[in-house]
């Protein structure tokens, strides 16, 4: 609950997982703003959890004691960062969490929040709440109503596209710097933040509700001057979910509800200035902000315009609020006038200039004479405490006023204390209302923020549809832009349709731009489907249903998985989940292993997305060899990254053409890395020998075969090779193979 503890930008969530009879509910909670997220997860269960998991980012995960111990050993090595907290198998079971759910919303039934006939989902609500209630105790938050949410019923983005795409955090530094969110994030509150984070890792699958999104947007991006001005109203607009998380878990100080006070004075500013706007969507928004004008109300009439975090020292409360406080607090006021003028009464009766009434906590109230003038004190003065250079008395006056002055200013503490948890408990019992509110503005704030980066950095409305098509006009990167000086980043198309190329296979040199283009195609179709404006000219976006990159080359030693055995898990996962309603990004198949079995993999990863998949893929390869199925299968082609050779230089021109590449410049990207000269030399020398065939004049063994084995010594080679072979009997690969093969061997045997 403490806001020091938490990132202002990110839901800090408390999740449950069961699995009963084959099905798996999910339940999340963050106590700190109310929300409540309830799950039923179907189909490919387990990877539904780990994308879930790595989506929603809890910090702790509740599971039943007898919970299937294989799944939570993976969840362990897979979430190091996430607490996994045993619980009595009872906590999860439906029944109890039925009960507990309809006494704590007042509810008849559960079918009003979709958990009627859902065991799983409904035993992962109640074992939160009980554990909720277990740790705060008297301190339990109001809590939402839970919310059912479907994983299916928004784009599926496994935890390796989460990452590969650097969606909220980066590879390299685990920050929010180089990340789509760093990029689209203008919000001006914290919950307009959480709410944006939100968006991005739950793309949309409705069209409807895309272009609803889509027209907010347009409708902030063409009038500036509205938002402009709302834009102003939001600055320093308090978080109002996480203030309610305290104020309704009575742990909220009177500066929690000053703030709350204050901005919720701002709310019917925001409702004129969005009064009027065009769309559906805005409309609705406005309904949902509600003026909450008495509560700000209480809180101006009650709280004074600067409180003390203290609650039960006093000086809460405004004057005139409360007759009793007021006549309370004049008698402490009056008392201390009273003082003032005992202190001249006093010095005038006993003709001692330097006398002094004083008070401290320990002795209270006192009158203090040096000890020169000691023998000149009235005979009504008692000895109090005797200090080295003077003597402290009282007198019956005194110490009777003392006594009454005391006790006003504690019932005055008391009062006040009093006054302030009746208002908070008050303030509590509108916590819908409020988070009603605080959920508009969030929306509100994340809309004007995606209209100003889309004003800022010339991005332009996507057309959004049912159909296969998706088709980008000058698509640029938005992280690597943004990094860029303006103007220098080198735009691309992209174009898919099911009548030419689903598969496009990219071939080109390392640094000439392959990876950026792959993933620039998904962070497009990603923004476009969660309600932003995209980098393009101009973009049409058929809704794809999954996202899926295989990037990078990284391993699990933990797990006793090497670099290709991830690759090749993460390839799996692809194959036996995409859908034709899908993106594909794939960088670099089968580079994990030897060439020979390298491009075997490729390949056939290649036929099977096309033959029986049919999703919208970009497959980025250095098998040049791939490139043969750009005309070998009806719907791919080939594309490649331009470059132009000068001398033995290379420059990368950061376009994507037609056609497949013929090599890779790998040497020459070598030598700009900085590899030593007599390194690159040599290396340009077995590479000539290579392709020469004439490998002993590199020192090379004299046959060096880059496809497989070498044969076994024969009497005749050539005449073996050239023995009548049925041209029916051989695949492609193999003749490709043949023809070098036999090449090889006639140019050595003349």
């Amino acid at each position: 609950m403490e806001p020091e503890l938490l990132d202002d930008t990110a839901n800090n969530y408390l999740g449950a997982l069961c699995i009963r009879d084959g099905e798996a509910g999910l339940a999340f909670v963050d106590v700190s703003t109310g929300e409540f997220l309830v799950a039923r997860v179907e189909g490919e269960v387990e990877q539904t959890i780990f994308d879930e998991l790595t989506r929603m980012r809890p910090v702790e995960m509740l599971l039943p004691e007898d919970h299937e111990s294989g799944l939570l050993d993976a969840l362990r090595r897979q979430f190091p960062a996430i607490a996994f907290t045993a619980r009595h198998f009872e906590q999860f079971d439906p029944g109890h969490a039925r009960e507990m759910l309809l006494d704590l919303y007042e509810l008849n039934t559960l079918k009003g929040v979709g958990l009627e006939n859902e065991a799983a989902a409904a035993g992962c609500a109640g074992a939160v709440l009980a554990y909720v209630r277990q740790t705060q105790r008297a301190t339990v938050p109001h809590l939402q109503l839970p919310r059912r949410y479907s994983p299916s019923g928004y784009v599926v983005l496994d935890g390796n596209t989460q990452r590969n795409l650097e969606l909220v955090e980066s590879l390299a530094e685990k920050t929010r710097r180089g990340t789509l969110l760093g990029v689209l994030d203008r919000t001006q509150t914290s919950m307009g933040g959480r709410k944006l984070r939100h968006w991005i890792l739950h793309p949309l699958l409705d069209v409807g509700e895309i272009r609803a999104r889509h027209e907010a947007v347009n409708a902030f991006f063409e009038d500036t001057e509205r938002r402009m001005r709302l834009r102003e109203q939001l600055k320093g607009f308090a978080d109002l979910e996480r203030l309610m998380g305290r104020i309704t878990s009575k742990a909220g100080n009177a500066r929690d509800v000053k703030a709350l006070g204050t901005s919720l004075d701002r709310v019917p500013e925001l409702r004129t200035a969005l009064a009027g706007a065009p769309g559906g969507f805005l409309a609705a928004l406005l309904d949902q902000l509600d003026p909450l004008m008495d509560v700000a109300g209480w809180v101006a009439a009650s709280i004074v315009d600067e409180p003390p975090v203290p609650i039960t020292e006093g000086n809460l409360i405004r004057d005139g609020h409360d007759p009793e406080l007021d006549r309370l607090r004049g008698l402490v006021r009056g008392g201390r006038d009273w003082i003032a003028a005992l202190q001249r009464d006093e010095r005038d009766r006993t003709g001692i200039s330097t006398l002094k009434v004083g008070y401290n906590k320990v002795f209270g109230y006192y009158i203090e004479v040096s000890k020169a003038q000691v023998k000149t004190v009235p005979e009504d003065y008692q000895r109090k405490q005797t200090l080295v250079n003077a003597e402290r008395y009282i007198t019956p006056t005194l110490k009777e006023r003392e006594e009454e002055i005391v006790t006003a200013q504690e019932r005055m503490q008391s009062m006040e204390y009093d006054l302030f948890v009746a208002l908070r408990e008050r303030i509590a019992a509108e916590s819908r209302r409020i988070q009603q509110t605080a959920e508009a503005v969030a929306t509100l704030d994340v809309l004007l923020s995606l209209a100003e980066v889309a004003v800022t950095k010339d991005y332009t409305q996507p057309q959004v549809d049912d159909g296969a098509a998706l088709s980008i006009c000058d698509g640029r990167h938005p992280v690597v832009e943004d990094l860029m000086p303006h103007g220098e980043f080198v735009p691309n198309d992209t174009g898919f349709d099911t009548k030419a190329a689903l598969l496009q296979i990219v071939t080109g040199p390392n640094m000439a731009g392959k990876s950026t283009y792959l993933r620039q195609v998904a962070l497009i179709t990603l923004m476009a489907q969660i309600g932003s404006f995209v980098p393009a000219r101009a973009a049409e976006i058929g809704v794809v249903d999954r996202i899926f990159t295989r990037v990078g080359a990284s391993d699990n030693l933990v797990r006793g998985e090497s670099t290709f055995m991830v690759e090749m898990i993460e390839t799996a996962n692809i194959l036996n989940t995409a859908t034709a309603r899908s993106l594909l990004v794939l960088d670099e198949i089968g580079r994990g292993t030897s060439t020979f079995d390298g491009i075997s993999i490729a390949w056939s990863v290649a036929e099977h997305i096309h033959n029986h998949i049919g999703a919208k893929t970009l497959f980025a390869t250095h098998y040049h060899e791939l490139t043969d199925l750009g005309t070998r299968l009806e719907h791919a082609k080939n594309l490649n990254v331009a470059v132009r050779e000068w001398g033995d230089k290379v420059v990368f021109l950061y376009r994507i053409v037609d056609g497949g590449a013929d090599h890779s410049y790998g040497i020459q990207v070598a030598k700009l890395a900085g590899l030593p000269p007599s390194v690159i030399s040599r290396a340009r020398e077995i590479l000539e020998s290579l392709e020469s065939g004439n490998t002993a004049a590199a020192g090379l063994p004299e046959q060096m075969y880059l496809f497989g084995p070498a044969p076994k010594p024969k009497e005749s080679a050539v005449e073996k090779e050239l023995a009548p072979i049925d041209p029916d009997s051989l695949s492609p690969r193999d003749a490709h193979d043949l023809v070098c093969h036999l090449k090889k061997l006639l140019d050595g045997d003349k």
